[in-house]
This record gives structure tokens, sequence and C-alpha cells, in this order.
């Protein structure tokens, strides 16, 4: 029994020893390019994409070496002038002093012969691999224990387009891409300031995918970016191919059905979270960047509301929020009331509702999730089928599946324009119609079983739960709970931009002036104009 337990504990506490060579118990590179040779060809072994072009450089005095890159990830032309030209030609050609040899041609060849802006050591078998996956190509010399790395990375990128999931009238069009370094040089571009920090690391033990946690040092909360490190280091999986797998292991409530780790596809949208003191996590291979701590008002906001005049800014707010409420209890309140409350309903609307019901075999509880699971089923095949066919099914779920059922007496016309709008009304706060998909079957469920005393239940329940979550320490439904008055400039309404002066108190209490106070424009006395 001991021995067994001896076994497993083994078993499991056993290290990763990735590239170890025997003889070679730390992994570090050999002076003998030949032992290093044989084992990189190990480890791509089967590997057709991987080149390793073998040359020898120097006139005078002749040394083996040897490049290796993956085909594709690799800049050939640049690959071609900057290196392989350098050394196969220039050196050969050049005359030398008699002091190139095999302990010197390391550092001649990096200080003097390269013209690669990029380049770096790496002493172990696993940095020369894992730089040559990642796109680097790395050079091996004979008598040499270092490698040398030359970024030479180059693979084809989708340009920088605008993002369907974010689409504004007024701002920028620009949106992240699949490349790291791409959306990395889009928040340096709108961030000038020498405190906007980039920390790189390596998470998944297959993919070894790129991650930058992107902060502004005097802005942002010191807790909070170390507890964002904290989360991602003790991440220990597989692979990670999207922002999505991070998200679901650093949130705060992985059993709540409320995000509270937002994302962007937009520059604009990520940099100004980040001047109020949040913290981006940006992934290699995507365009959505994450950024913490998230809070629920976020919802509601468009980065368009502060590019537009702030009257229709914060009428559009109150839009959002409209249509929050419509898409979560709109079912609900219409089961409750044709099932329990008709004395609640106009005379001339209920007879109205009466007539279009009639015949109608099903209960509205009954109707109301048949047309639930037929929306969600519509809403699905419109986004995964190509854009035509997409359009198609649009057009036959609405008018031919609707039409038809009202026709045949199988739903109500009053059940079919409440779905209809909640589902527009659904769209509109789009980041969270996923939370609002659950929440609607759940009052809908509710409603068929206790009619409005249990859409009540619901809501007291839904806003428990509110108050209880919290994003990276923060309180989930801040500035409402706890209430601060001053950040309540920026929560239901827009207020003009002289009048945020400071920054959201439980976001930025580092360096909570954002601007200089009484901006607010005047009318210059003895203006001409004005006289």
């Amino acid at each position: 029994m001991f021995q067994w337990m001896k076994n497993l504990h083994r078993i499991l506490t056993k290290q990763d020893l990735d590239y170890k060579t025997p003889g070679e118990k730390d992994g570090s590179l050999s002076y003998s390019i030949q032992s290093n040779l044989e084992k990189i060809k190990e480890v791509f072994t089967h590997a057709n994409d991987v080149v390793i072009r073998q040359f020898e450089i120097g006139a005078d005095v002749r040394i083996k070496a040897f490049i290796v890159y993956v085909d594709g990830l690799v800049d050939k032309e640049i690959l071609q002038i900057s290196l392989m030209k350098p050394l196969m030609i220039d050196m050969h050609l050049a005359k030398t002093d008699g002091t190139f040899n095999r302990k010197t041609a390391f550092t001649i060849i990096k200080e003097r012969v390269l013209s690669i802006s990029e380049v770096k050591d790496a002493h172990y078998l696993q940095d020369a691999v894992d730089a040559v996956l990642s796109g680097d190509t790395v050079l091996f010399l004979d008598g040499s224990p270092v490698a040398l790395v030359a970024s030479l990375r180059g693979w084809a990128t989708r340009g920088i387009t605008t993002p369907d999931t974010e689409v504004v009238v007024r701002g920028s069009r620009e949106g992240f891409t699949e490349t790291l370094q791409t959306n990395t040089s889009q928040l340096r571009r709108r961030i000038k300031n020498p405190n906007l920090k980039l920390e790189t690391m390596k998470i998944g033990k297959q993919t070894k995918t790129d991650v930058v946690i992107a902060y502004i040092k005097d802005i942002a909360d010191d807790k909070i970016v170390e507890e964002v490190k904290k989360r991602l280091s003790r991440i220990d999986t597989d692979s990670i191919l999207e922002s999505g797998y991070i998200e679901e292991f650093i949130e705060d409530n992985p059993l709540s059905f409320l995000p509270t780790v937002g994302n962007s596809e937009k520059p604009d949208s990520v940099a100004a979270k980040m001047l109020e003191g949040r913290v981006a996590i940006l992934t290699d291979g995507t365009p959505f960047v994450l950024t913490v701590p998230y809070l629920f008002v976020e919802a509601f906001q468009s980065s368009e509301d502060y590019y537009s005049r702030h009257y229709y800014a914060s009428i559009l707010r109150l839009l959002r929020y409209t249509a929050f409420f419509i898409g979560a209890f709109a079912p609900a309140f219409y089961v409750a009331l044709t099932t329990y409350h008709q004395e609640m309903i106009p005379p001339a609307l209920l007879v109205s509702m009466a007539a279009a019901r009639e015949g109608t075999p099903f209960p509205a509880f009954v109707e109301a999730m048949i047309m639930g699971v037929i929306y969600e089923i519509l809403k699905e095949a419109g986004v995964r089928l190509p854009r035509p066919v997409g359009q198609a099914v649009s057009i036959v779920g609405a008018l031919v599946i609707g039409e038809s059922a009202v026709s045949a007496g199988l739903i109500g016309a009053p059940m079919v324009i409440v779905v209809a709008l909640t589902a527009i009304s659904s769209f509109v706060v789009s980041s969270i119609s996923d939370t609002l998909s659950i929440m609607r079957l759940i009052y809908v469920i509710l409603a068929g079983a206790f009619g409005l005393f249990g859409i009540m239940i619901g809501i007291a329940g839904f806003l428990t739960h509110l108050v209880s979550l919290r994003s990276f320490g923060v309180p989930y439904l801040s500035p409402l709970a706890p209430l601060n008055m001053r950040d309540m400039k920026d929560v239901f309404i827009r207020a003009p931009w002289w009048m945020m002066f400071t920054r959201p108190r439980v976001l930025g209490w580092k360096n909570q002036v954002r601007q200089k106070f009484r901006l607010m424009p005047e009318a210059r006395e003895g203006d001409e104009n004005n006289k």
C-alpha cells in the first residue's frame, strides 16, 4: 500500500525535463557543433517545415555553422540579406587581422557582422528550440556553447480592419489582429507614456502562447497588477489558443453566469480602460483583449459614448438599460400577466390578446419556452452559417415559421411580438447577450410557476448575486454598491468631459486626477462675435 502511494507521488511530482540531453542534465549547449546539430535534429524529427542550413564562415579560419528556422515563420528576404550574406560572402571577402578564431567568432559576428536590430543569446537547448518555434532564427557556431537568436519573424497576417463586434458611427475604425506585436504597437501608439508597461510571459506547456500584461504604472493599482500576474502564473495547462481560455482560469466567480472579465477588439476602448486604472491582458493569436477589473456598468458603455455629444450619449445609455430590462423580463412578464394577473391588463388590450390566443393549444408558459428555443436555434444558425445562407435562415425563421405558426394556431401573435422585441433588445447590449439568454429562461420558469411573485424573487436573487460578486477584489456593482456619488457621472448618463476630472475612485485611487478642474468652456468677455 505504502509503496503504491510512493510510486503515485513520484509520478505526480515528476518534473518536465524537455529537450534534456544525456550527460547534460541542465540542458546547456555543447562546444561541439556536431553535438548541437544532433540534438536539434533529434528534437525536430519528422518536422518537415523546420529548415537546418549548414555552412562555413571565415576566410583564413574556416568555422562550421548552421542555422535553424521554421519555414513560413521567417522573412526569407531579410534572412538572406541580413544574415546569410554577411556570414557567407562578406566575411569570406573581408580581410582579417588574425583575431577571428573559434573563441572570438561569436562576439565578432554578434557585434560587427550581423545587421539585425534584435539579437539575443541562448545558453540552453530548450531556449533555442522555443525561439525557433516562436519564429526566430537561431545560429550555432562550432566552438561556442552559446547560440545566437536573431529576430527575423515574418509570416502572413491579417491586416488591421474594423471589428465586427463593436461597430461605431464615430471613432476609430481600427481593431486588434491576431498578431501580438501589432496589438501592443497599437496601444503604444495611443498611450505615448514610458509608464506604459508591457510584461510578457508564456502560458501553455504545449503551445507556449505569448501573453502580455499591459498597464500604466502610475495609474493602475499595484495590488491588482500583482494579482493578475499571480493568477496567470498559476495556470498550468497544455494549451492556450484564445483569450477565452485565460478568462475562465482567472475570473473571481467561475460558477457565475455574469462575466467578471471584460474583453474588447478596439484599441481605443482598451486604452481608455487602462487610463482609468485597469489592466489589459493580450494573447497571441486572438484579436480579443481582456481587461480587469470589469464592472457591471461597463456592459452599457460604448466607446462611441465618449466621442459623441454628451446629451445624445446619455440618451443612448438609458436606452441600453431599457433594452436590458426588456430582453431579460419581457417574456416573463407576459407569461405572468396572461396566466395569473389578467386583472392588471387593460380590458381593451385583454380582449384583443384573448382573441389572438383563441384556439392556441398551449398555455403562455409553453409558448414562451417554444419560441425561446426556436429563437436561439435561429440565432445560432444565422451566426454559424455563411453570410448569404444566414440571411436566408433569418428570412425563413421570421416570415415562414413565424407566420405559419400563427396562421396554424400553434402560437399566439402577441407571443411572436414579445419574442421579436426581446430578440432585438438583446442585441443592444451585445456584450452580455449570452447572460440575457440565461436570465430570460430563469425568469420565464419563475413566472410560469409563481407569477409576478416569482419574478420578484428572481430579481431579489439577481441583485443579491450582483452585490456579492467581485472582479479582482473590486465590487462588481460599483459605483452603485457601495454607493459613490462622485462616480455616478458615468453610469446612467455620460457627463460632459469637463466634469469628469477624476478617475473612478474604485479603480484609479492611486492617481485620481485625470484633468485640470474647471475646464468648462466660457465665452470670452469683449469677444467681437458676442457684441
